[in-house]
C-alpha cells in the first residue's frame, strides 16, 4: 500500500480525471460510499449522527456519506459549516442531489451560538471539515468548531481521510480533530505515520475508491506500507535438503564489562530467527560471562582492556557471510578501529548503538563499500550522526532518511514508531507493527540481531530487513495479546516471543 503526499494525491485525481477520464464527481461518489460503507458497519441505528462538511472535496465527500447514512434510515443531521453559495464543482452537485433526495441541511451560520449546545446531543461525529489541504493554523470558524469537537468527551468521532487541521504530510499540529478512526481516501497520507499528527487519527483505515494503478504509476510515490501480505509473500522456505550452512555464518561483535546483556540478546535474536551458524566477537574478559548463557554460538575472544575492546583483531580468520557490530560496545578507541576493520569486510554490515557514535570518522569507509551496510539508528542517534537535533529528524522522518540513504549508499532502519526502512535508491517501507512495550533498553538490540539473520536468508535485502522490523514488532504485540502490558515486557521476551510470531506467518 502506497503512502503519498498531498501534492502527489492531487497530481494522482488530475491524472485519474484528465488522463484516464473518471470524472470528479465519479471519485467523489466512489469515495463518499466507500467510507459510508466502513460507517455502516461501525455506527448503531439507535445513535445520533452528526456529518460536519466544509467547502472542498472533504465535505463533498460528507454530503455523499449523510445522503447514504440517511437512505438506511440512520438518525443523521448534515451540517454545513461555510454560506451555500461557497460551495463550488463536484462537491456543489453532491450537495445539490442529497438536498434532491428530499434531505435538509443545517445551517452553521446564523447558529454559531447554538451549535455547541447542539453537538452535545449527537453520539458520532463524522468530521468532513477541511481534508488534505491544510496549511498552516485553522482560522475560524473552523477553529471553534474544532475545539467543540475535542469536548464532547462521550462521542465517537470520525474523520474523513484526515483530521481536520492536520497537513497530510504531517509537521506541528496547532489545533486538530482528535479522531476516534480516520477513514482515509485511496491512499494513507504521510502524516499518518509521523508525530504529532499520527496521535490525531485514532485507527487508520483505507478505502479503495476505484483509481486504476496508472495513476500511481504515472505520479510515483517511493513510499508505502509494508504489511503482513507482503511477509508471508517473501518469507523464505526451506528446503529439506538444507543444513546450518545454507541459513549463513553470522558474526555479532560487541560486548564490554559493563554491557554484557546487549550483545547476547543481539546473538539470540539472531539465532531465534533462522541464522544458521553464529559466531561472538567479544572481548576476552567476558568470555566466561557470555558463554555461559549462549551454548549455542562458537567463540571469537578479542584482545582488551578494562573490559573493552582494544582494537587489534584480525576477522579474516573467520569464516563469515554477515556481521553485526555494536551492540554494548562502549564509546571507545577500540570500538571505532573494530568498526573500521568490520566495514572492511567483503560482507553484508548491520552497524547498531555504539557502533553508531563515530559515523563520521568511517562514512567515507561506508561510500566505498561494495556489499550492502545496515545503519539501524533510532531518532537520537540519527541526531547526533546529522548534528541536528531530534525535533528536527522526527518532524521529516522520511525525508532526511531518503537523503542519508541515498547520500552514503546504505540500508538506513530509523527506529520508533512507524519504522522506515530506506533504501540506496531512496524507495521507502514503513513498519506498522510494534506498541510501547518496545520502548526499552534492549529491544534495539534485539532488532539486529533479526537483521543479521534475516539478511542470510532472504535473496532481497530490503524484505530481509523490513521483515525482520515486521517480525519484532509483531512479536511485542503477540506479547500483549497474550497477557502482558505495554509496561513490564523486556528484551527477552519479545525473543522468546520470536517462534509463536513466525508459526502464525508462516503456517
Amino acid at each position: 500500500m502506497r503512502i503519498v503526499t498531498a501534492s502527489e494525491m492531487y497530481a494522482i485525481d488530475r491524472y485519474t480525471i484528465e488522463q484516464i477520464g473518471i470524472s470528479e464527481q465519479s471519485l467523489m461518489e466512489n469515495a463518499g460510499q466507500a467510507a459510508a460503507r466502513v460507517l455502516l458497519e461501525q455506527i448503531k441505528r439507535s445513535e445520533r449522527v452528526a456529518v460536519l462538511a466544509g467547502t472542498g472535496n472533504n465535505g463533498g465527500d460528507g454530503f455523499i456519506i449523510a445522503r447514504v447514512l440517511k437512505s438506511y434510515g440512520y438518525q443523521t443531521d448534515l451540517w454545513l459549516i461555510p454560506p451555500k453559495e461557497k460551495v463550488k464543482g463536484a462537491a456543489k452537485t453532491a450537495l445539490q442531489i442529497y438536498e434532491n433526495c428530499g434531505y435538509e441541511v443545517k445551517s452553521y451560520i446564523g447558529n454559531e451560538k447554538g451549535f455547541a449546545e447542539q453537538l452535545k446531543n449527537y453520539d458520532v461525529i463524522i468530521d468532513a471539515l477541511l481534508g488534505i489541504g491544510v496549511k498552516g493554523e485553522v482560522r475560524a470558524p473552523y477553529k471553534e468548531i474544532i475545539d467543540e469537537i475535542n469536548k464532547t468527551d462521550t462521542c465517537v468521532v470520525y474523520a474523513i481521510d484526515v483530521p481536520s487541521g492536520v497537513s497530510a504530510d504531517g509537521g506541528m499540529v496547532h489545533t486538530a480533530v482528535q479522531a476516534d478512526m480516520t477513514i482515509t481516501i485511496q491512499y494513507p497520507k504521510l502524516s499518518a505515520f509521523t508525530f504529532p499528527a499520527a496521535d490525531y487519527y485514532g485507527e487508520l483505515v483505507t478505502v479503495d475508491i476505484g483509481i486504476p494503478p496508472i495513476a500511481l504509476e504515472k505520479n510515483i510515490s517511493l513510499r508505502q506500507v509494508w504489511n503482513e501480505a507482503d511477509v508471508v509473500r517473501t518469507l523464505p522456505k526451506r528446503k529439506r535438503s538444507s543444513h546450518k550452512g545454507t541459513y549463513g555464518k553470522g558474526l555479532v561483535i560487541g560486548g564490554s564489562r559493563n554491557m554484557t546483556g546487549a550483545v547476547t540478546m543481539t546473538a539470540k535474536a539472531a539465532l531465534r530467527s533462522g541464522l544458521g551458524l553464529l559466531t561472538m566477537a567479544i572481548p576476552d574478559e567476558i568470555y566466561g560471562i557470555v558463554s555461559a548463557y549462549m551454548p549455542e554460538a562458537m567463540y571469537f575472544p578479542c584482545p582488551s582492556v578494562q573490559g573493552h575492546f582494544t582494537g587489534e583483531v584480525d576477522f579474516e580468520k573467520i569464516d563469515i557471510d554477515a556481521v553485526a557490530v555494536g551492540p554494548g560496545m562502549g564509546r571507545t578507541e577500540g570500538t571505532k578501529r573494530i568498526v573500521e576493520t568490520a566495514l572492511q569486510l567483503d560482507v553484508p554490515v548491520v552497524l547498531d548503538a555504539d557502533a553508531l557514535y563515530f559515523w563520521k570518522d568511517y562514512a567515507s569507509i561506508v561510500n566505498e563499500r561494495k556489499q550492502a551496510t545496515i545503519v539501524t539508528p533510532h531518532p537520537g542517534e540519527m541526531a547526533r550522526m546529522l548534528d541536528v537535533s531530534i525535533h528536527d529528524i522526527e518532524k521529516d522522518r522520511f525525508g532526511i532518511a531518503k537523503q542519508f540513504a541515498v547520500e552514503y549508499g546504505v540500508y538506513l532502519v530509523l527506529k520508533g514508531p512507524y519504522t522506515i526502512v530506506t533504501t540506496p535508491d531512496g524507495k521507502q517501507y514503513v513498519n506498522t507493527t510494534g506498541n510501547p512495550a518496545l520502548a526499552k533498553g534492549g529491544s534495539g538490540d534485539v532488532l539486529t540481531g533479526m537483521i543479521l539473520a534475516f539478511i542470510m536468508q532472504h535473496a532481497n535485502i530490503q524484505e530481509a530487513i523490513s521483515n525482520a522490523v515486521f517480525v519484532h514488532g509483531k512479536a511485542a504485540d503477540v506479547l500483549i495479546e497474550k497477557g502482558h502490558s505495554p509496561l513490564d515486557v523486556l528484551a527477552t521476551d519479545v525473543i522468546e516471543a520470536i517462534p509463536e510470531t513466525l508459526f502464525k506467518l508462516i503456517y
